[in-house]
């Protein structure tokens, strides 16, 4: 312990981060900045070339920075797994998917800690990041590492740290977002506390890794939940008459015992849409029913299928079905002014126009082309942002509130807009007739 802790506050230790993605990069940035010695693992070989180069291929965390740490000699990305040795921390950051059935998939983790346990030598830190359930740090990962013969916390130190990332987040960063920490002992607690400070500004230590396991859950569960009661009230007062972001603006006034939470189109990220599922998962195992989680998926995942049949109904009172008619979708990127697609709903918003028989196009600054993911390969290219683009279209629906798609002068010439974001009517709140032809809240 003494020795790990020592090479810390030194900055003579070498930090591994496995998965050079959305968590990994900006992580292992931040320890690079810090004056660490850090190495990016991935299997992605283009990542590799391009961090090599000194670029980014995550927007916001900028070409600047990567280039920064690359020409240091802090930062050095690699295939080559066998360096692992030469690291005293290993931070795993891999992605944890859901199944077909919503049921978790940790194959990943598994994967990465058979490739570190074929190195694991003593003195080393290692501390899985990935969002799981409550468990697996010590029922999955600690049994794969005990396969080199080595334990914790006689040999090496085990821990798990939940990622708070945040893409975009102009106030928060990973380097001063509170970090949890929770070690399967408290030594391996001792040690990941001491190499996070190092690195980040406020360390958050708790008693053990299921706890800081189930921080991450409760946190997102918390978002998924009261985004289900939001998106059920703009349901309930849709049919009301009633405008739920006006609503919503009125209740924020209350200065204590509320929170406002906003409606969209369905949830996106790698976080909400997945997250919950872990924890429900878990508690069947325990023969429990986690209804709210459940209920609150149920409600967010068929936001996209409303969306569609407020559509549906705005072209009926236009005279124009939705098959053959030309509809523009506004934002790939599941949040706005970021160039992160994961579990974006606008993916889904365009398989059931297609599905439907709509001519659809997409338009997004952030994505010339639709990336091709697990789930879709839709193959499709952004069309300009320009006013004259947005009045070729029969109707023209807002899935994310990029700041671009904000200029009045883009919507003069629009037929029919569905907005899902409330972007469209505070642009022409004084000057009503300037804006689109109809305007529908969906």
């Amino acid at each position: 312990m003494g020795s790990f802790i020592d090479r810390v506050k030194s900055r003579s230790a070498v930090i591994g981060v496995i998965g050079q993605g959305y968590v990994g990069l900006p992580l292992a940035l931040v320890f690079a900045e810090a004056g660490f010695h850090t190495v990016g693992f991935d299997v992605d070989a283009e990542k590799i070339a391009a961090l090599g180069r000194g670029e980014s291929y995550i927007q916001h965390l900028g070409a600047e920075r990567v280039a920064a740490v690359v020409k240091s000699g802090r930062f050095v990305a690699t295939l080559d797994f066998d360096r692992l040795t030469e690291c005293d921390a290993i931070l795993i950051c891999v992605p944890t998917p859901l199944g077909k059935h919503r049921e978790p998939n940790n194959s990943y983790i598994h994967a990465t800690a058979r490739e570190i346990a074929k190195r694991l030598r003593p003195g080393q830190l290692v501390v899985l990041e990935s969002t799981t359930y409550p468990g697996t740090t010590e029922d999955e990962v600690l049994p794969i590492l005990a396969e080199s013969g080595l334990a914790s916390p006689k040999d090496f130190f085990l821990a798990f740290s939940p990622e708070r990332e945040d893409p975009g987040n102009t106030e928060y960063s990973t380097r001063t977002i509170p970090k949890v920490v929770g070690g399967l002992n408290p030594e391996s607690t001792e040690a990941a506390a001491a190499l996070y400070r190092a690195g980040l500004e406020q360390v958050v230590p708790v008693s053990h890794a299921r706890v800081a396991e189930s921080c991450k859950l409760l946190e997102n569960v918390f978002r998924s939940v009261n985004i289900a009661l939001v998106n059920e009230l703009k349901l309930t007062f849709s049919r009301m008459g009633i405008d739920v972001w006006e609503v919503i603006a009125a209740a924020s006034t209350k200065p204590f015992g509320y929170m406002p939470f906003y409606p969209g189109p369905g949830l996106g990220g790698h976080c909400i849409p997945l997250d919950p599922f872990y924890l429900s998962w878990k508690a069947a195992e325990h023969g429990l029913w986690a209804r709210f989680i459940e209920l609150a998926g149920e409600i967010n995942t068929d936001m996209p299928r409303y969306v569609i049949s407020r559509l549906i109904e705005a072209l009926n009172t236009e005279s124009l079905a939705l098959k053959g008619a030309r509809v523009l979708v506004l934002g790939l990127s599941y949040k706005a002014n970021i160039d992160d697609a994961r579990e974006s709903p606008s993916f889904e918003l365009i398989e059931l126009l297609k599905a439907g028989g709509a001519e659809v196009d997409y338009c997004d600054p952030h994505f010339p082309e639709v990336p091709r993911t697990r789930k879709y390969n839709l193959a499709l290219k952004s069309v300009p942002c320009t006013a004259e683009a947005f009045a070729a279209f029969d109707a023209v629906l807002v899935a994310t509130a990029h700041d671009q798609f904000k200029d009045p002068r883009l919507w003069s010439g629009v037929k029919l807009a569905i907005d899902t974001r409330n972007l469209i009517e505070p642009l022409f709140k004084d000057n009503p007739a300037i804006g689109p032809r109809r305007l529908v809240k969906a």
